[in-house]
C-alpha cells in the first residue's frame, strides 16, 4: 500500500489511462476525480458493503483516517521575529 500527500490539483497516474486528480476538500470530506477507461470498475466502499453478505463484509479491506499525524511528518512552523 502507498500513502501519498497531495496538493490541491496535484494528480496521480495508475498505468497509462487512470488518472486520479485531488480537487480539494474540508476536514471530513475529500474530493477526488477519477477518469478511467469504462472498461474499469469504480466502486465505492459502502456500495461493495452493500452488495456483500454480512459474513463475508471482515474480508473486505477496511482503511481508516490517522487522526493526527505522527511528529516527524508533521510540518514545522518557523516563528518570525520582528524587528530581525
Amino acid at each position: 500500500m502507498l500513502r501519498l500527500t497531495l496538493s490541491t490539483e496535484e494528480y496521480l497516474m495508475i498505468g497509462d489511462n487512470i488518472k486520479i486528480a485531488f480537487l480539494g476538500g474540508s476536514k471530513s470530506h475529500l474530493r477526488i476525480l477519477i477518469d478511467a477507461p469504462k472498461e474499469v470498475g469504480v466502486v465505492r466502499s459502502k456500495v461493495m458493503e452493500q452488495n456483500v453478505p454480512e459474513e463475508e463484509r471482515g474480508s473486505l479491506p477496511q482503511y481508516y483516517a490517522e487522526p493526527e499525524l505522527a511528529e516527524r511528518f508533521r510540518k514545522k512552523k518557523f516563528s518570525s521575529k520582528a524587528g530581525s
